[in-house]
C-alpha cells in the first residue's frame, strides 16, 4: 500500500474517532450556553429551579423527560417550553410571565388546572430558569 493512501486512511481514522467528540463538545457548551443564559434572564438558579419542580411535585401533572418519575399527563409536557410562544395559552413566553405564572396561575386565569402553591419569587425565578433550559 502507497504510503499516501496509508496516510489518507490514516486521517479518515482520525477523523471518524474524533467526530463523537466534537459532537460532544458542542452538545456541552450549548447546554453551558443554555444555562447562563436562564440565569441571566430570569435572576434564578438552574440547580435549584430543578429541585424545586420535584419539591413542588410539578411531575403530578407534568412530564418533563429529562428527570426521572415526573411524567404527570394532566398538564402539557414541560419538555421544550423555552421555545414555546406562550405560557398557558394566554401569555407571551417572557421571564416575567412565567415567574408570575409560577406564583399566581389562579389569579391570571381563574379556574385553570394550575393550583397556586405558594411559591416564593425566589422560587419562581429559580424555577423559571431551569424551565428556560428546557429546549
Amino acid at each position: 500500500m502507497p504510503s499516501s493512501l496509508r496516510f489518507v486512511l490514516m486521517l479518515l481514522g482520525l477523523g471518524a474517532l474524533s467526530a463523537p467528540v466534537a459532537v460532544y463538545v458542542i452538545y456541552a457548551q450549548d447546554k453551558a450556553q443554555a444555562k447562563i443564559t436562564a440565569e441571566q434572564i430570569t435572576g434564578g438558579r438552574v440547580h435549584e429551579g430543578k429541585a424545586l419542580v420535584g419539591r413542588y411535585g410539578c411531575g403530578a401533572c407534568h412530564a418533563i423527560g429529562r428527570v426521572a418519575g415526573l411524567n404527570g399527563k394532566v398538564g402539557p409536557a414541560l419538555d421544550g417550553i423555552a421555545g414555546r410562544a406562550e405560557i398557558a395559552g394566554h401569555f407571551a413566553n417572557q421571564p416575567e410571565n412565567m415567574v408570575l405564572w409560577l406564583r399566581f396561575p389562579q389569579k391570571l386565569s381563574p379556574g385553570s388546572g394550575m393550583p397556586d402553591q405558594g411559591v416564593s419569587a425566589q422560587e419562581a425565578r429559580d424555577m423559571a430558569a431551569y424551565l428556560y433550559t428546557l429546549r
